[in-house]
Parts: structure tokens; C-alpha cells; sequence
């Protein structure tokens, strides 16, 4: 997607002053290829799911575009570029005491009363309370604009977990308790048990 490196300074800038628009235009756009490459993709029964920027990103998916996208995954996501490191942040969004728009459109904290009659769609958000890269107090402040917009959500804590959990077997059941929501937010059955 657009900002990431490889493909020119242009491609790179992209996302000067918007983390937001061009990143997930370009998940929607990937979507639609994807649908017309493949005829029998289901498009009613889309889910995202990411971790740190894709955090982020799978939850800016079900907020501001909950048309394309049905359920979403949002683990350790940055959702107010104001509390993430400055040196990342500033390279893009500039000076906050100077740039307050830029960030303003691009966080993800006001997103839940600005939807409006918008469909409202299963959010499941997952954080380490150890996690000192995205603090949890990014998920704290997404949690709490959701309930205060009476958005209906999930938030998973995990306890003794940094940004991304080393222990396997954590890891392991992790993953399939994603499956698990996936399934039920997007109405399909479980699997045969064995």
C-alpha cells in the first residue's frame, strides 16, 4: 500500500499528512481486484485483520468504510498518532503543535461519532498491557469513544504480553480464538469437530 518503501519517493510520501485515506483506498481497491480476479469471492462476508499499523488499519477499515469491509481484527493498534513515537510519527504527519489537522484526520478516536447511520461492525481489539511500542493506551482510548458512541466492540487484554507475544502456545490459541470470532461475526458455521 501506498507509503511503504520500494517504489519511488512518490510512492513513499503518499501518505504525508493522511496515514488514513491513501492506505486504506488501496485496501479497497486490492479487495476489488481480488473480487473480479476471483468470481466465487465472497464480497458480503469481508473481514481485515492486522497488527500494530495493520491494527490500525483493519480498524479505520470497519469505521469509515463498513460497506466493504464486515468484521475486523485490530491488534495493538495505533488509534491516536499524537501518543505514538514522534520519530515515526513526525516523518509523516509533521509537528503536532503545528500539523493538528493532519493528525485529526488521521486518528481514529472521533471515528465512532462521526459514522452515523453507518452499519455498525463486529470490532474485536486486541493489546498487550506490556506493549511498549503502541501503548495500551491507544486500545483504552479507541474502547472508551466506542462505548461513548454506543459502537459495540470486544477488547481482548493480554496480560504480560508486549507488542507481540513470544510464547507459542499464547500465540497458538490466540490465533484460534480470532478464528472463532471471525466465524461468529460473520455468520458462519463452526468447522466439524473431530
Amino acid at each position: 500500500g501506498r507509503g511503504t518503501g520500494g517504489r519511488g519517493p512518490a510512492w513513499d510520501r503518499a501518505v504525508a499528512d493522511d496515514l488514513a485515506t491513501g492506505p486504506l483506498e488501496d485496501q479497497v481497491t486490492a479487495l476489488g481486484a481480488a473480487a473480479e480476479a476471483f468470481a466465487d469471492l465472497d464480497t458480503d462476508h469481508v473481514a481485515i485483520r492486522g497488527w500494530s499499523f495493520g491494527g490500525y488499519l483493519s480498524a479505520l477499515a470497519v469505521l469509515r468504510c463498513p460497506d466493504v469491509f464486515h468484521a475486523a481484527i485490530a491488534g495493538a493498534p495505533v488509534t491516536d498518532w499524537r501518543l505514538y513515537d514522534t520519530h515515526y510519527t513526525e516523518r509523516y504527519l509533521g509537528d503536532p503543535s503545528r500539523d493538528a489537522a493532519a493528525y485529526e484526520k488521521s486518528s481514529i478516536i472521533h471515528d465512532p461519532e462521526r459514522t452515523g447511520p453507518a452499519p455498525v461492525r463486529p470490532l474485536l481489539i486486541i493489546h498487550g498491557l506490556a506493549d511498549d511500542n503502541v501503548f495500551v493506551a491507544h486500545s483504552l482510548r479507541l474502547s472508551s469513544a466506542l462505548l461513548a458512541a454506543g459502537y459495540p466492540h470486544q477488547v481482548l487484554p493480554l496480560s504480560g504480553v508486549t507488542h507481540m507475544t513470544p510464547q507459542e502456545v499464547v500465540a497458538e490459541n490466540l490465533l484460534l480464538l480470532q478464528v472463532a470470532f471471525l466465524r461468529q461475526a460473520l455468520g458462519l458455521p463452526a468447522p466439524p469437530t473431530a
